[in-house]
């Protein structure tokens, strides 16, 4: 408990240190993030993280997430582009090596690219914002994702009776993911209150809405994948708490989702 509590001081006052000054540093955290999760996925997924073939995998998550307009470096490629790029020097592999790397692996590593990269990418570009609120868009959907598993935790503990899908999640509950949906609408509501006309309320109830639903099936995803890969923990780099996929499970979920949908009014 005591190794927990210090890691997520630690990590916790690095992470929103940085994301509280923004600019490149902060972007580079997320990078460093994003291929430490990848890393951690191809591991899990009992392949070698800096095999020939994973080496694609962090290229294409690199090039979602690198810092291309802070740095005045040219990228020409869309995302569409980089996704279909990636997915065929993958299947070239399969070719390549006549079949010894199966198209199951790179099927795998392909997704994990993806699933990462495209995650990371909106995580590192909420704090960049066109309107130049970056910090409180970044805090809001941090703080709903936050509020949501807070809300799950402590109501489905005290009112939990209902199992949410017991063959992945067996401690989740259908009360506490429902109590998590509202602490999450209540934490989006006092950000709404609190923004000097920024954020209209409605908005600010959908956001807390759509962190706390695609937060928790982020969550429910890892814990499905993991219970696959046979795993406990993503990975071991904060100890008490596991990799950085198990922290920022919610994360990659919630920030491409909530971009998507066009919830931000910027």
């Amino acid at each position: 408990m005591k190794q927990r509590l210090i890691t997520g001081i630690i990590a916790g006052a690095v992470f929103l240190g940085l994301c509280f000054m923004g600019g490149l540093w902060y972007h580079l955290l997320v990078l460093a993030m994003s291929l430490i999760g990848f890393y951690e996925f191809a591991k899990m997924a009992k392949m070698s993280p800096f095999g020939g073939t994973a080496i694609i995998g962090y290229l294409g998550v690199l090039a979602f997430v690198f810092p291309w307009r802070l740095t005045d470096v040219s990228f020409v490629l869309s995302w569409e582009q980089v996704i279909w790029l990636v997915m065929v020097l993958f299947l070239l592999v399969t070719v390549a090596s006549k079949n010894r790397v199966p198209i199951q692996q790179v099927s795998l590593l392909f997704l994990a690219a993806v699933y990462v990269g495209v995650g990371f990418s909106s995580i590192a570009e909420s704090r960049n914002t066109p309107d130049g609120n970056g910090l409180f868009w970044t805090f809001l959907l941090l703080a709903s994702i936050w509020a949501s598993d807070a809300g799950a935790y402590f109501v489905g503990r005290k009112l939990g009776r209902m199992k949410l899908w017991p063959a992945i999640s067996p401690n989740k509950t259908v009360e506490g993911a429902l109590g998590g949906v509202l602490i999450a609408v209540l934490t989006a509501i006092v950000f709404s209150l609190f923004s000097g006309g920024l954020l209209p309320l409605g908005n600010a109830v959908l956001i807390g809405l759509a962190s706390a639903v695609a937060g928790q099936l982020g969550d429910l995803v890892q814990s499905a994948y993991k219970r696959i890969f046979g795993v406990k923990d993503s990975g071991n780099l904060l100890p008490g708490h596991g990799g950085i996929l198990d922290r920022c499970d919610s994360w990659i979920i919630v920030f491409p989702f909530v971009h998507m949908i066009g919830l931000l009014p910027y």
